[in-house]
């Protein structure tokens, strides 16, 4: 296995090799992250016929904060360069459209599952999971590189629940090694809870698994994460100013790029600073 940081590096989106494929692909739904409706397989109105966004720089601003926070995790380009060789685009062949939409939900599916395994396979702890893990790593990673037909086969619940199982089994093993400080309590589960708005300032939280808890809006300042399981935590306007971050299992550049952060944020290795943030 390559290192993590490289690894992760070729999961990053290059939207000079894609074709607007975010823009089209998804539905949009009238919220506070998008300023409108729009339904699967149509442009947004904001996508330009050279595939770029007209409102690039203002997207937040315009009531689109939601595209903000997107990652294809590089499917974008893979699903345009190798699935289907870079040939006709999605606009001049709208018979094709549909199965050029259909593999790019495949292919970002499978390019977040490499990222978590990525991670995973770098963990000390994953050690005895180290066999299946790069199993499904190749398995997942082999898909990518499939065609247009291979990958409308593809069973994505199965594949899911393979690498999720394992993923979790990870946490577990990650995890199981930290103690709560003296006088503290047993680290509790607080997998899928609502947290919206919490104050968690300066809470130890470490190897606490707040995988898809709700955290939208809860100030992190302070709080220790290290091992704390953020698989699926959504952190959009989480407060992680001054936060050490660099120990937290799972998290992605969408976590980040949805929180409120500042330079003196620590990240995992591979992720950066979003602009807003400032330098580092």
């Amino acid at each position: 296995m390559p290192d993590a940081v490289a690894a992760r590096a070729r999961l990053r989106a290059d939207c000079t090799r894609c074709a607007g494929l975010c823009c089209v692909a998804p539905a949009f739904a009238a919220s506070a992250d998008f300023a409108i409706d729009k339904p699967a397989g149509h442009a947004c109105p904001n996508l330009r016929d050279d595939d770029r966004c007209a409102i690039h720089a203002q997207l937040r601003e315009r009531g689109f904060p939601g595209c903000t926070v997107f990652d294809c995790f590089g499917a974008g380009q893979q699903t345009v360069q190798v699935t289907f060789a870079g040939a006709p685009h999605w606009r001049d062949s709208p018979a094709q459209a549909a199965s050029v939409f259909a593999a790019f939900g495949v292919q970002r599916l499978l390019h977040e599952l490499l990222w978590y395994l990525t991670e995973a396979l770098a963990l000390d702890a994953a050690a005895p999971l180290h066999r299946d893990l790069a199993a499904v790593h190749e398995r997942t990673a082999r898909l990518t590189t499939a065609g247009p037909d291979e990958l409308a086969a593809v069973d994505a619940d199965a594949i899911q629940a393979e690498a999720g199982a394992l993923l979790l089994s990870v946490s577990e093993l990650a995890r199981a090694g930290v103690r709560p400080r003296a006088g503290g309590r047993r680290r509790a589960d607080r997998r899928n809870a609502d947290l919206a708005g919490a104050d968690l300032r300066r809470v130890d939280l470490r190897g606490v698994s707040l995988r898809g808890a709700l955290l939208i809006g809860a100030d992190l300042r302070g709080a220790d994460l290290h091992l704390t399981d953020l698989l699926g935590t959504d952190l959009r306007g989480a407060d992680v100013r001054g936060t050490d971050l660099s120990g937290a299992l799972f998290l992605t550049r969408r976590q980040v790029a949805g929180a409120r952060g500042d330079a003196t944020t620590l990240l995992p290795a591979g992720l950066e600073h979003p602009a807003p943030w400032g330098a580092a």
